[in-house]
């Protein structure tokens, strides 16, 4: 160390020292004189003002950095910056100005009567953890002003572009004065439309309302403040006399269904038992015509046969049928000499009749064909 920096030093030991011993100022008063660089070289002097300088950022933190997520909002003088500061490291004068760090990633509000925000966490996943919001169920009076609960979630997000004018006009709870309000009024405006009854059955159209309300009026505010992401009827919650009501209606549903099925399928039986029947009364009449069909071209075969037989008399065959005839007159006139002999049509041939004395022998001689 140098021989004038050692004077220095011991100087301003003799002179605390003094201070302790002698009692001539009082307490811890610190003498700040500016040392006598006169001895110094220029980059000792350089040294000072490099640690004065690290002090002085060391206490007022002159910079900020905004993360991946988030926007910052530059105040002069209180005055808001309108263009909002990006992720990265950025400067500020202290005292002068001030920067405030908000939030833009997907935010929560949950509305709910029981459940557990774990579970509400784990099912929109952990980017929204730290941004969700619980509160209580929302309160409706349905058409006949019986009390209803609503459970509800929004998911949404800080605009980034105009979060300056959003912080300035709404301030730090501007979801709690943006998004809260809206999300009740609509909810209570669209759910009063409908009885207690009506609104399990109606679920899709209410939530279908819910949804595009909501969203119109976010959209509606001034510098669109928030962007709306998803909105989610979770549960409708009933008065237990309702709840009852609509119980005793299912089970008569059930069974007015299970008694339209009965009955569905003791008409499909009957049905079944009609069609075997007439199948078999189709059958029967089926094989009665075929018989009368049979029975009709046997007939026509034996007429067509007889025709066939008449056509084949001819006059030779008359003679000999003739011939044969009175061949069977000898032999009778032989047999009996006293024998009354008695002719009959008999178509080709005709028929004889031989009537003896003693009437107890009668022959008839019956035609051939």
């Amino acid at each position: 160390m140098p021989a004038d920096l050692n004077d220095y030093f011991n100087k301003k030991r003799g002179s605390g020292g003094g201070d302790d011993n002698g009692g001539e100022s009082k307490g811890s008063k610190v003498n700040f004189k500016t040392p006598d660089f006169k001895g110094f070289g220029k980059i000792s002097a350089f040294a000072y003002v490099i640690i004065a300088l690290v002090a002085v950022i060391a206490l007022t933190q002159p910079f900020v950095t905004i993360n991946s997520g988030e926007v910052g909002i530059k105040s002069n003088l209180g005055k808001y910056d309108p263009s909002p500061m990006q992720p990265g490291l950025h400067f500020f004068i202290p005292f002068l100005q001030k920067v405030i760090v908000v939030d833009t990633r997907v935010r929560l509000i949950n509305y709910t009567s029981g459940e557990d925000m774990g579970e509400a966490a784990q099912k929109y996943g952990a980017q929204a953890q730290a941004g969700i919001i619980r509160k209580n169920s929302i309160s409706v009076l349905d058409a006949r002003n019986l009390p209803v609960s609503i459970d509800i979630t929004v998911q949404y997000r800080l605009n980034p572009e105009n979060a300056p004018q959003t912080i300035a006009s709404w301030g730090l709870s501007w979801e709690n004065k943006i998004v809260d309000p809206v999300v009740r009024d609509v909810v209570r405006s669209i759910a009063g439309k409908y009885t207690a009854e009506e609104l399990p059955t109606k679920r899709n159209d209410l939530a279908t309302a819910i949804d595009e309300g909501i969203r119109k009026d976010i959209d509606a505010q001034p510098n669109k403040p928030v962007e709306l992401l998803t909105v989610q009827l979770r549960e409708i919650i009933l008065p237990e006399k309702v709840k009852e009501q609509i119980e005793r209606v299912q089970i008569a549903k059930q069974e007015a269904e299970r008694t339209k099925y009965e009955v569905e399928r003791a008409n499909q039986e009957a049905l079944k038992k009609a069609a075997l029947a007439e199948g078999t009364a189709k059958a029967a009449i089926i094989e009665a015509q075929g018989r009368a069909d049979a029975a009709k071209i046997e007939a026509d075969a034996q007429a067509y046969a007889n025709k066939e037989v008449a056509k084949s008399l001819d006059q030779n065959l008359l003679n000999l049928k003739q011939i044969e005839t009175q061949a069977k007159f000898n032999e009778a006139l032989r047999e009996n000499s006293d024998a009354k002999i008695f002719l009959t049509p008999g178509g080709a041939v005709p028929n004889i009749w031989v009537d003896t004395k003693d009437k107890a022998k009668q022959s008839a001689i019956e035609r051939e064909n």
